[in-house]
Parts: structure tokens; sequence; C-alpha cells
């Protein structure tokens, strides 16, 4: 690292532009390539993909994303959506949008081919756009032509809104206010914190070069790997919270070599060199969870982790490079004026821990027992909802009540019953004569199942069949999943028995619910790997037993405490449609598993922080009380100013309007907030003045065998204090490089 950083500082113009050089190249690239998301849950082997697989062969036209006009008559308007001019105007709306770019057909509900289309009351109607394309293929502007052109034959006591998944992507925020407002109030924090606009713009700054580099190359990631649509907005809000906060780091230790007499350089250096080594690191547990999911061997969760893992190793570079160059270039200007006014009239001053982190850090020493008891009992309690997690399919029904998509769905819900937005696909595989006869009587045995609303008749193409099944309940329902599982394991098994024929039943619901079960399958395989892993670093790292267990048990209640929250705002709409989340709803499937990944990597950078600072003075008095006091005292301020910045980046992300992001924002913030204010400065130095010198304890036998890595070595000795006669150089002649005195 020493190494890095004296090169860094030599070449401090020719680093920045290499970065800049990075930036500019990706962002041609980018534009060149174009973006390649996809939202394939569809996982091979299970029955669900059997079914879209065995559709897609038998039915290649039908491939494309199919969305939905609904309209609906306002009041008691005479002849409802039958009415004459009512459906005079939808007919010539239909005919225009079949006719726009992208759209391959279009159903009209008032033909006699699309009975079924038109509800009992007569009131509300509904129509199917089917596009040319998969929706991750279909033009914005395509989309946008068929919405405006539906909504403009609204009017005069006539509703229409549109659903679908080609509709949904034209509600999206794009404005990036979200990430506005983060930076915003990191810049604030950042400003109080250091007192100098230009220690304030560096961790900003640095951040948004890491992010930059790591979205546009996100966006290339997806033209050789699977990545989710929602992948470059995770890395932007993971990026962007342990961005700022590793420069955070490093600008604060810079500062504190300035503040005792170092020169610029030198305190740069020396601070890329300890608390950069710290970031590495950090980063590195970041990555490590990150990649976790690749155990998983699900292609949709491969590019999510690479995608992340990318953000994070983008941003930790430009904290070891880009920085201590940006750092040479402002020279003293890192301290605020009136430090450097005091620096220049009295010298360097020892820096002892005062003010509220020293009495707090005390005040937990005397009392670690009750204080212990009560954070734990805080975080039991955050975490009781998490025991009626509920992983499904969130639809378009959870989505804000004023989008239009949201609109449709209800509209659809009220009109023909809750199942038409999640109808069940039956794909049956038909050879021979005694399963095409097996085929033909299935309807009626469906019709008589618990459970079924209505029933399709039977579509043959070659030797593939389809029924579509509308169930009473909505997709999210637990009612229609149970459903999933009595066709399965009942109603198809005994239609089948005695002939050839082999019925598979997909849809969005068996779809969430074989993507939830493979999760919650390999869940236990998966954190074992990840807390292990994380246990293996951090035992390498303070040669103790106590402390990687103690990390391992402060992770899992971050985990299930923040779950707790997402549960209770998003599962049992506690606050969701007051906050402008959306109607309550299930967890997404993969949810779980990216956000442990996030959440256990993020959690070990504040223990690698806290506890490294009380290793070092553990090592140098071997006074465990000594060094927890001290070690909180010094690093507190640091930890809970770097979280005020993650939360602030996590909570805007709210704003998006994204639901899973929302979900990703809220359940990362929580968990920071718990981790910094409860468990890292209240819990964690408890349990460590309960345990005395436990702490550190490790077998003789295995610390002769376990490898020697250092996270942050001792900056060394102060240089000699200055008399306050001598006047100190100003800013610009200490951003010359020049050599201490010895």
């Amino acid at each position: 690292m020493a190494a890095l950083a004296r090169w860094c500082l030599r070449r401090r113009l020719t680093v920045v532009l290499l970065w800049i050089a990075a930036l500019a190249g990706l962002t041609a690239g980018a534009a060149l390539a174009g973006s390649a998301y996809s939202n394939d849950y569809e996982i091979p082997g299970t029955e669900s993909g059997r079914a879209v697989t065995l559709l897609e062969q038998a039915f290649p036209h039908q491939a494309g994303d199919s969305d939905t006009i609904v309209w609906h008559t306002e009041g008691n308007a005479a002849g409802g959506v039958r009415a004459d001019g009512v459906e005079q105007r939808m007919t010539r709306t239909l005919d225009t949008i079949a006719k726009l770019p992208g759209v391959a057909s279009v159903t009209n509900p008032y033909g006699a081919e699309s009975a079924g289309r038109i509800s009992h009351d007569g009131r509300t109607a509904y129509a199917d756009i089917t596009f040319d394309r998969a929706a991750d293929d279909i033009a914005a502007g395509q989309a946008e032509a068929v919405v405006d052109t539906a909504k403009a034959a609204g009017g005069d006591g006539l509703r229409v809104e549109l659903g679908g998944i080609a509709v949904a992507a034209t509600e999206g925020d794009n404005s990036h206010l979200s990430e506005l407002i983060g930076i915003g109030v990191a810049a604030v924090v950042l400003l109080l914190a250091f007192g100098s606009f230009a220690a304030m713009c560096l961790p900003i700054a640095t951040a948004l070069m890491g992010v930059g580099t790591a979205y546009l190359g996100i966006e290339l990631l997806g033209h050789v790997m699977t990545v989710a649509d929602f992948a470059p907005m995770l890395g932007l809000l993971i990026g962007l919270g342990v961005g700022i906060d590793y420069a955070l780091f490093i600008v604060t230790r810079h500062r504190r070599g300035l503040r005792r007499g170092l020169p610029v350089r030198e305190a740069a250096q020396q601070a890329v060199t300890t608390t950069g080594r710290a970031v590495v690191f950090a980063g590195g547990t970041v990555c490590v969870a990150l990649l976790g999911m690749l155990i998983l061997r699900l292609s949709f969760l491969n590019g999510v982790a690479v995608a992340a893992a990318l953000t994070v190793v983008l941003t930790v570079a430009a904290s070891v490079t880009l920085l201590p160059a940006l750092l040479s270039m402002i020279g003293m200007r890192a301290l605020s004026r009136r430090e450097r006014r005091q620096l220049t009239e009295h010298g360097p001053q020892p820096e002892l821990p005062t003010g509220l982190a020293a009495r707090w850090s005390a005040f937990v020493e005397r009392h670690p027992k009750v204080l212990g008891a009560l954070a734990a009992a805080v975080m039991l309690v955050l975490a009781l909802p998490t025991f009626s997690l509920h992983l499904g399919t969130s639809d378009q029904g959870n989505n804000p009540v004023s989008s239009t998509t949201r609109q449709a769905y209800d509209l659809l819900a009220d009109g023909f019953g809750p199942g038409t937005n999640g109808p069940l696909t039956l794909v049956a595989d038909v050879q021979g004569a005694d399963a095409r006869f097996a085929l033909d009587e299935l309807p009626r045995t469906l019709r008589d199942t618990p459970g079924v609303a209505s029933v399709t008749a039977t579509t043959v193409s070659g030797d593939t069949g389809v029924i579509t099944v509308v169930p009473d309940t909505a997709p999210q329902s637990r009612d229609t999943s149970e459903l999933v599982n009595r066709l399965r394991d009942d109603v198809l098994p005994r239609a089948e028995d005695g002939t050839s024929l082999q019925v598979y039943v997909g849809g969005p619901t068996a779809s969430y619910d074989d993507f939830a079960s493979v999760i919650v399958g390999k869940l236990p395989l998966f954190v074992g790997a990840v807390v292990g892993l994380g246990c293996l670093l951090l035992l390498l790292a303070f040669r103790s037993i106590g402390i990687p267990l103690k990390a391992a048990a402060m992770n899992v209640a971050a985990v299930a405490s923040s779950f707790g929250i997402v549960v209770a705002i998003f599962q049992w709409g506690w606050g969701s449609e007051f906050l402008g989340l959306g109607a309550a709803g299930p967890i997404e499937p993969f949810l779980p598993v990216i956000m442990v990944s996030v959440l256990f990597g993020l959690s070990m950078d504040y223990q690698v922080f806290l506890v490294s600072r009380m290793y070092e003075e553990w090592l140098e008095t071997r006074d465990n009380r000594r060094a927890v006091r001290v070690g909180l005292a010094e690093t507190s301020r640091v930890i809970n100013s770097a979280a005020i910045i993650m939360i602030a980046v996590f909570l805007a992300f709210v704003l998006s309007g994204d639901r899973v992001i929302a979900m990703f924002g809220i359940g990362l913030a929580a968990a920071v907030a718990l981790d910094a204010f409860i468990l890292r400065t209240l819990l964690v130095p408890a349990l460590m003045h309960l345990l005395g010198g436990a702490n550190w304890w490790l077998p003789a036998w295995l610390d002769r065998r376990l490898p020697r890595i250092s996270i942050e070595p001792p900056a060394g000795p102060a240089p000699a204090p200055v008399q306050p006669s001598v006047r100190l150089p100003g800013p610009r002649a200490a951003e010359r490089e020049r050599t201490p005195t010895s």
C-alpha cells in the first residue's frame, strides 16, 4: 500500500487523467452497445420453467410481452362500456394502437373471439396488447406511444388505464432525484464534520468517479451475462454509501496527520498505508459476501452479485488511488481555516478523545450489563416480524395508488376478480391419443377444483396444449400458492394417471413460488458460507476466537432486525401507502439473499474500523477495559458520521419509485442505523467489557499455524512539536513536496 500511495502522490495528475479516461471510454462503450438487462426469474429444472419452455416452442408468436388496456365507465352511465359512443371510441383507439411500431396484435373485447373481456356489470372491459418482442427489448418510445394513445381516449366519464411490464417501464423516475438528495445530505454531514469545503468535496468526488465507472461497466456486463434491470440502481445505492464512507475514513486519517504536523504528502501516504489497508480489507469482506451469491448457482443472482461486487471494487480502487492524488492537490485546505490557524500559531497538539464520544465510552464501561441487555432487547423486538416473512410475487397491485398500472390492476380485480391479474397457465405435453383425450377432460375437472374461478377451453399446437386457469384469489395470495400446490400434488396427477399426459403449472405465482423454494432450500448453505468466510477473515486479522464469533452474532442480529422492519412496512403495510411505496404485499424471493450479502459486508466494515483500534490499544497495553474504552471513544464519532451518510444515501433511494429498490433502501438504512448506533457503539463494547481478556484469546497451536495479516498498522510516532514562534507554510507552500526534518 505504501508503494501504491507514493506512486499516486508522485503521479497525481496522471492518476486523475487515467480515471477520467476510463470513465470516458466506458461512457462511449455503453452508448454504442446499449443496455441488455433481463429479469428472467425462471430456474431451469423447475416445473414452471418447463412450462415456459414448452409454451415458447409451441407458440413462438406469443413470446412478446403482453400488456393490458382497461377502461371503465364512471357513475351510472347508460350502456356502460357497451354504449355506442364508448365502443366506437375504444375500437378506433385499439385500431390505432394495433398500427403502432412494435405492436404485434391487439384483442378487441367487442368481437366474438374475445368473449369474457367485458365484466358482468358491463362497466369494465379490457384488451390485450402483444408486442413483437420481450419487455426488456421494447424501446421506451414504443411503450410510451401506446400509453399516450390509450390515455387520449379517456374523458367524459370514461377512465382508461394500462398495466403490464412494458407500461410499468414508462412510470420509472429517471431524474436521479434520489441520488442527488443522498449526495446533498452527505455533503452537509461532511462539511459539518470537516469544516472544510475542499475536504467535503473529495469523498463525494471519489465515490462518484468509482460509482460512475461501475454503473457503465454494469451496462456492458449485461451483454455477457444475465443482469437484472435493478442491478445498476442497487450498485449506485451500495457504491455511493460505501464509497463516501471509505473516503471519509481516509480523509479523516489524513487530516489527523496534518494536525500532527506531517507534510501533506506524508500525511496522505500514511493515511492510505494505514486506513487505506482497512478500507481494502473492508471492501474485500463486502465483495466476499456479495460473491457468496454465486454459491446458489442461479444466473439471475450471479449477475447481481458480480455487478454489486464490481461497484465495490471500483469504489475501493478510487479511494486508495484517486483520493490520495486529490488530497495532494488540495494541500493544507483539507483542514478548515480555524484548524490551519491554530496549527500555525500553536503547532501540533496532542489529540485526546473528549466530548460526547469520550463520555459515552466511559458510561458504557460503567454499565455494561444494563446497556447490553437493553440493546439486545431492542434488537429482539425489531426482529420479531421476520418470523412472519412471506416470500412471493409482488406485482403491480403493490404499486403506488396513483400509478396507471395500479389503477388497471384494481379495475381488473373489481370487474373480473382478483385472479384475472395473474392466471395460472397449464401447459401439457400431449403424446398420443390417450393424452389428448385426458387433456380434453381436464377443464371439467379444473372447474370443480376449490379455488378456481374460471377455466378457458384447451388450445393445442402440435404436441402442446394450453389451459388458462383463473384463481379466486390474487396472484400474491397464499391461497393462490395453495392452489398451485393442490393442482400439482392432487388434481393433475389424478388426471395424468394411466395416460402419457404430462401437465406443468406455470404463471406468475407458480414461477415465484418455484424461485422462492429454490432460494430457501439453498439459503442455509449460502448464509453458512458467508458467515464462515467473514469469521475466517476476522480470525486472521485479530488473532482471536471471540471477535469473529461476536461479529457473526451481531451481523445476524442486524440482518434479522432490518428484515423485521422491511416486513412491517412492505408486507404488513405499516405506512407503506403513506410513504408512497404502494400496498402491502409479499417480499420478493431474491431480496433475502441479496440483502444478507450486502448487510453482512457492511456490518463487517464497522466491525473492522471499531475493533482494529481496540486491537491496536490492546497490543500496546494488554488492558482490555482501556482498549475498549479508547477504541470506542476514538472511532465512534467517525463511525456515526459515516453511518449518517450511508443512511441518508440509502433512504434517498426510497424516492426512486421502484418497490424493489425501496425495499433495499429501507432495509439497508435500518441495518446501518441499528449496526452503528446500537450494536457497534453499545452492544459490542458492552459485551467486550463483560468478557474481559477472553475477547483476545486464541489457542497457541492455532496462532502458530495461522498466517499473519495486518489491517491497519500503527501510524508511527508523531513529529517533534513545532514551536509557536515558527510559522508553518501556508496552503500553497504545503502543496509542494517537502521532506520532514529529522
